[in-house]
């Protein structure tokens, strides 16, 4: 076969014309990418999200407390653990009777603790020393007339109570306190978001969300620890019942216009 020189000189050409449009295929498939993928700002317009406001409030409203919760008890020591029981069981029973006689309701009565314990004298380089044997009864009674309260406690003493743990107040119903308090804390919270809307120029929305915590929790008893109760006096021992506070609290998210 003849070769022409100018086919010589185009077959010498077409590796240059190849390599010449493999790199312009190169180069060119990126921008052909970057011309269909998203741009930054139209990523963060499709994630923004409503502006909202973020509030917490509480209402608090004073109640009288309308009964008490008294815990007491009795301790016996004895050489034996038998005579221990026996003791504390015949000084509990007459612990009962003046409940009774004090008008306090069997179902107001309620066994809250019962323990028998060794107890050893202990002296330096002495192995310890069992000296006897102490029984606890504790009770704890519910009364629903506050005007008895002291004469209950003078009666369980001079019938063989030793111990008085702790006395509370608190509401039987407590639903109406709290019913006051969530209107007293709603109030707050609209009145809390109008002030922040209009402090920041915006026009304020429709509540998105609302959570309520706190709530009417029983008064705490107050502790008289290791106290030991003598005989009572002739007089009634004064008790204060004061007052409670119920108290709730919310959380709330508002929308803000833009």
């Amino acid at each position: 076969m003849n070769r022409t020189p100018q086919t010589l000189m185009s077959r010498a050409l077409m590796p240059r014309a190849l390599m010449i449009g493999a790199a312009l295929a190169a180069f060119g498939a990126p921008a052909a990418f970057a011309q269909s993928a998203p741009t930054g700002p139209m990523q963060v317009h499709a994630m923004a999200q409503q502006p909202a406001l973020n509030l917490s409030a509480y209402g608090e409203v004073k109640a009288a407390p309308d009964m008490a919760t008294i815990t007491f008890g009795v301790q016996t020591e004895a050489p034996t653990a038998q005579a221990a029981m026996a003791d504390n069981a015949r000084r509990m029973q007459e612990v009962f009777a003046a409940l009774s006689r004090a008008g306090i309701a069997d179902r107001d009565i309620q066994t809250s603790g019962l323990n028998l314990s060794a107890q050893y004298d202990y002296q330096q380089d002495q192995p310890p020393r069992l000296r006897g044997y102490q029984a606890s009864n504790q009770v704890t009674v519910q009364i629903m007339d506050l005007t008895k309260v002291g004469a209950t406690a003078d009666a369980v003493v001079s019938a063989g109570v030793n111990q008085i743990n702790g006395i509370s107040f608190g509401l039987r119903d407590p639903k109406a306190a709290e019913d006051q308090a969530r209107q007293l804390a709603v109030r707050a919270l609209q009145d809390k978001a109008r002030l922040y809307a209009q402090a920041l120029g915006v026009e304020l929305g429709g509540i998105r969300s609302l959570n309520e915590g706190g709530g009417y929790q029983p008064q705490p008893p107050v502790l008289y620890s290791g106290a030991r109760m003598a005989m009572a006096d002739s007089a009634q021992t004064p008790v204060a019942a004061g007052e409670l506070t119920v108290r709730i609290d919310i959380t709330g998210t508002y929308d803000l216009a833009r």
